[in-house]
This record gives C-alpha cells, sequence and structure tokens, in this order.
C-alpha cells in the first residue's frame, strides 16, 4: 500500500470516528479574508410589492403561522439548512410584513431582536411589553429580545413594513426560545407614546433608566429622523456614507437593536461615496431617491422601495443619480462584530470601483 493510500485509509478512520485531521482543513476553514457564502442581490419593490399583497387574499394571521410575511432569500444561502431558507446575511432575517385594515396579529415573544421600519400605511399600531406604539410611514421600531408584542390594524388602508431579526445567528448558537401569549392580544398597561414622550428631548434621560439594558425607546419617529439628517446638512457630507445617524438606545449609547444595528442615510442629489468595505453584513432599504450601488464591481441601479444586500467583506459605494436628496435605511450585524472584537473596515485607495458588469435581477450582464 502507498503512503497516499494509507493516509485515504487513515482519514476513513478518522471519519469513522467523527474525528478530523486538521492539517487537512485548516486553508479552507481558516482563510487569509472573509469568504461569506452571501452574495450581494437586489429585490425590485414592484416584484415584492405583488408577491405581499397578493398573500393578502390568500393568507391571514392565524393561518400564517402568526405573521403574514414575505421573506428575502440571499441564494448563496438558500443552500444551508434550516436556516438558509430565510437568510440574507449569516447573521441577519429580512422579510416585509402586511396587516390588513381590521386585523390583529396574536401576541408572542422570541429570544431574536427584531427591527422594524415602516414602509406604507397608517392606522396600525403595535404593543410592546404593554405600550401602544402607533406606525407611520419611515418610522424605525425596535422589539427587543423576550418582551411580548403584537400587532393591530385600526386604519382603512394595508400597512406594510420591514422586519429584520437576528433568527440565523440565534438559531446557529443553538439558544432558539418562543412562546405564544396566554391571550390573543396582550393587554395595554401603559398610555399611548409612553417612550416618545420619555425621550422627547434629545440628550437628557430620565434617571431611572441608567441601568437600562433594553431600549428603553420603542419607536424613533421619520420626522425626527428627517430633523437629524437635514442639521447634519450644513456640513460637509462623510465622503464614504454622506449624511448618516445611527438609530441608538438613548439610556446606554449602544445601538439599539441590540445585536442589530440600524441607519439612515442621505445621499445629496450627485453624490459618489467612496468605495470601502467591512466585517458587518448590511441590508439597505431605499427610503427615497433614485441611484445605484457598485458591490463588488458590479453595478445594482435602485430606487424607491428596493432592498439590496451586501455581505461581509465586499466592496461597496453608493451613488444618487436623481435630482434631489436619496434616503437609504439599512440595518446590519455590526454590534455582535464589535462585540465580538471582529469588526474591521478599509477604504479602496482608487476612490471608485470600476464597473464590469450590472445587475439584472435574473443574472448579471457584463457591460
Amino acid at each position: 500500500m502507498t503512503t497516499d493510500e494509507r493516509l485515504q485509509e487513515y482519514y476513513g478512520r478518522l471519519q469513522s470516528r467523527h474525528l478530523g485531521p486538521l492539517w487537512d482543513s485548516l486553508q479552507s476553514i481558516m482563510t487569509k479574508e472573509p469568504k461569506p457564502r452571501a452574495i450581494p442581490y437586489l429585490w425590485k419593490w414592484r416584484d415584492v410589492h405583488d408577491f405581499v399583497m397578493e398573500s393578502g387574499q390568500l393568507v391571514t394571521p392565524e393561518r400564517g403561522g402568526e405573521r403574514r410575511v414575505v421573506f428575502f432569500r440571499n441564494p448563496g444561502l438558500e443552500a444551508l439548512e434550516p436556516w438558509g431558507w430565510g437568510s440574507l446575511t449569516h447573521t441577519l432575517y429580512a422579510g416585509v410584513q402586511l396587516l390588513l385594515p381590521g386585523e390583529k396579529a396574536p401576541s408572542h415573544r422570541h429570544n431574536q431582536n427584531a427591527i422594524r421600519f415602516i414602509l406604507e400605511g397608517s392606522g396600525a399600531y403595535t404593543v410592546v411589553e404593554g405600550e401602544r406604539v402607533y406606525m407611520e410611514e419611515g418610522d424605525f421600531l425596535i422589539t427587543p429580545a423576550g418582551l411580548w408584542h403584537d400587532h393591530v390594524h385600526e386604519g382603512d388602508q394595508p400597512m406594510l413594513w420591514l422586519d429584520c431579526l437576528d433568527i440565523p445567528l440565534v438559531y446557529e448558537l443553538g439558544v432558539t426560545f418562543f412562546e405564544a401569549h396566554p391571550e390573543f392580544n396582550q393587554p395595554v398597561t401603559r398610555p399611548d407614546n409612553f417612550s416618545v414622550d420619555r425621550y422627547s428631548v434629545a440628550g437628557l434621560r430620565p434617571l431611572q433608566d441608567r441601568e437600562n439594558r433594553y431600549a428603553p425607546q420603542a419607536v424613533f419617529k421619520w420626522s425626527q429622523t428627517k430633523l437629524a439628517l437635514d442639521g447634519l446638512s450644513n456640513q460637509d457630507p462623510d465622503p464614504v456614507d454622506g449624511y448618516a445617524v445611527e438609530y441608538v438606545n438613548p439610556a446606554t449609547g449602544e445601538a439599539a437593536g441590540h445585536t442589530i444595528g440600524a441607519m439612515m442615510q442621505k445621499l445629496p442629489s450627485n453624490f459618489h461615496g467612496q468605495a470601502h468595505r467591512h466585517v458587518h453584513g448590511a441590508i439597505y432599504h431605499v427610503t427615497r431617491g433614485e441611484g445605484y450601488s457598485v458591490i463588488g464591481g458590479v453595478r445594482f441601479d435602485w430606487q424607491k422601495g428596493d432592498t439590496f444586500v451586501i455581505p461581509n467583506w465586499a466592496w461597496h459605494e453608493h451613488v444618487n443619480t436623481g435630482p434631489s436628496d436619496a434616503y437609504l435605511f439599512s440595518t446590519n450585524d455590526l454590534p455582535v462584530m464589535e462585540a465580538l472584537h471582529l469588526e474591521r473596515s478599509e477604504r479602496y485607495t482608487e476612490g471608485h470601483q470600476a464597473i464590469s458588469e450590472r445587475f439584472t435581477g435574473v443574472e448579471s450582464s457584463v457591460l
């Protein structure tokens, strides 16, 4: 028997005892730089919206597993079972939820953190740990892990919002918990706008919230977010991100979503950001405007309502091609990377990437 044959026989015996040779696996496990399975991708709002609205004719919240949501699937992660079914990055899930007039979604809680960004409609509210929070377009809401939450729609138009949760992360850690509330909807025990009034003046924190590790502010109103961005517009834009604000826990200064970071960017007309990359992955939703992002040399054209994903360590830059400001909402796993001391970033030395392909929605076309 040759040495190679003996080695293969040895590997077989190792495998039969659930053992393995590090020397034969090290290069594929410990790569020189991140090589995520997630890939860049973009979903057009016209497609997503049509599917979401069609679900309203076929599924009720009670029949549809408590929430009527059409989720995004990253083509590079679909083969990973089971969490590959609904992952946009290696740690984050996202989807668009629909609540129709008169509907109620039952109360439950879980140990995944959740954030919501309101896309369309008004008249609906969510109840988080006894606080009723009304939702309007452009609002950013959080539901920290372990808190009861449900949704009720008292308006007359469909309500749609973007959900983002750390489902893949929690699942991979093997620590998932889920619990249904004993009542269909939890009772409202706090005054309306409780957290909004509690943090009505920026920079001032109620003394009782000094040790509050969960974000005590349940909703960040669009009017306040826009006001903050407009205040930055008197200065020169950041060469990478334009004008950007991060949603943070007003009691601690940490990410509002705990394990999920979120921010809103304003890109002035004709803005062309410098390319950069970072270890954390990001999910973008175009709130207003039109333009494109270059991710790994591929041009992704976007307009209001579109959603796209930037995987870990992918070069990317944003361009506003419209006549007015563009607004990009995004979520990310930066808090996790920072907590694990894994975060790293760098800028593209040439400033902008060369564009070799254009994403078409089915496949990329070579320019």
